[in-house]
């Protein structure tokens, strides 16, 4: 068992909340959480994919009034988007009775229609949270050969805990195949399982790449608007990350076009059946793969005001990328896989153009010392601390 950091904060929540909403994809491990918290305050947790469990909270009101003295649990809650609509007059009932706080808890594994219907319904009601995969500070933060583990089955627990490498990569392989013939297809959209497993695996392939819309386009013989959507749902969905890019006022040509990653590493080496690490350290994404498995576990711990970039230059100045604490803190981070690192030119000149107030780089080691006078080397779990405790 894994203590999940974001359990906490998800009780903080209710304790000042009537709603929260726990974000993440499916077998993340959010109903875990949900049922460790059902386990110490009165609560009724309901699964929405049960056809019974379904049909129970159609009329959320009277369901309501027969649990006052609960917490209400909603599991997979986009499968009833309808729920949403009552829940602003029972919350605002209840808090003129003086019940203000810890009423629902709402878990969702799609993040586009649960936002779009929560937030025109419970604005100034509800929190939100998203629980990312197992990070290296759940994990691995002093083991080098568990960090190694991680980013070579990803974080989620099923696969990061199985008994065996082949057993991880069987499962993580049955997650992709869900998601593409039962959970996708549940959501709404039509579009054909191999065609949208090709485009998955097309991003692996060119997992932290500038996205090339058109180049995918051709290579599916669909349309780049095509593209764009089966882009928009993989990022409704949690799985795929398109990172911005930094382009505030530095009198440059800039690459405009976002990154995009796939979220959990695992994921990624499954689309690309690498089932060992050193078969890992032998193919042409291991770079690729590094870079977004230490910005995930970086951005599992910055603070939600925190804004995430990259930079880039048609001529090659770069910078991996920056934390927009606000607009006079910034942090440059650059991702390097050697025990060693150096730095190009390029991070420099980029650094010039953004003027960060901290600059790391973020290094397979675990030492930290300086590489320049205002540059430090830093492992992942340092780092992560390091913004740990700036709260």
């Amino acid at each position: 068992m894994i203590t999940r950091r974001l359990e906490y904060k998800i009780r903080e929540a209710l304790n000042r909340s009537p709603s929260v909403a726990l974000l993440g994809p499916r077998q993340v491990g959010k109903t875990t959480i949900a049922l460790n918290i059902s386990e110490t305050i009165p609560s009724i947790y309901l699964d929405l994919e049960n056809r019974l469990d379904l049909e129970k909270v159609r009329d959320i009101v009277a369901f309501h009034e027969d649990n006052l003295d609960k917490l209400i649990i909603l599991d997979e809650v986009q499968r009833l988007p309808e729920v949403f609509s009552p829940l602003r007059g029972i919350i605002d009932k209840e808090r003129r009775k003086g019940n203000k706080f810890g009423q629902f808890l709402f878990l969702g594994s799609a993040s586009i229609d649960l936002l779009q219907q929560s937030s025109e319904s419970l604005a100034g009601r509800i929190a939100y949270l998203e629980l990312y995969p197992i990070d290296v500070l759940e994990y691995a933060a002093d083991s080098i050969g568990n960090r190694n583990k991680l980013w070579l089955r990803g974080g989620f627990p099923e696969s990061l805990l199985a008994v065996s490498e082949q057993d991880s990569l069987a499962w993580r392989q049955d997650f992709v195949k869900t998601y593409l013939e039962r959970d996708i297809p549940q959501l709404g959209p039509r579009i054909p399982a191999s065609t949208l497993e090709r485009f998955w695996t097309m991003l692996a392939h060119n997992q932290a790449s500038v996205l090339n819309a058109s180049q995918l386009a051709r290579n599916l013989e669909v349309s780049g608007m095509t593209v764009g959507r089966y882009l928009d749902l993989m990022v409704d969905l949690l799985l795929v990350r398109r990172l911005q890019p930094w382009t505030f006022n530095v009198g440059k040509r800039l690459v405009r076009s976002p990154k995009v990653y796939i979220r959990d590493s695992g994921i990624t080496h499954a689309l690309l059946n690498i089932s060992t690490y050193n078969n890992l350290l032998g193919h042409p994404v291991v770079g690729g793969s590094w870079e977004g498995f230490v910005i995930e576990n970086i951005l599992s711990v910055v603070p939600p005001r925190v804004q995430p970039f990259y930079y880039g230059t048609p001529g090659g100045a770069e910078i991996d990328l920056i934390l927009e604490f606000s607009p006079t803190e910034k942090w440059a981070i650059e991702i390097k896989r050697s025990s060693s690192p150096s730095l190009s030119k390029g991070f420099h000149i980029a650094c010039e153009d953004v003027k960060p107030q901290r600059r790391y780089v973020v290094y397979s080691g675990e030492d930290r010392f300086t590489i320049s006078q205002d540059i430090t080397a830093i492992s992942l779990s340092g780092l992560m601390q390091e913004i740990l405790n700036l709260a």
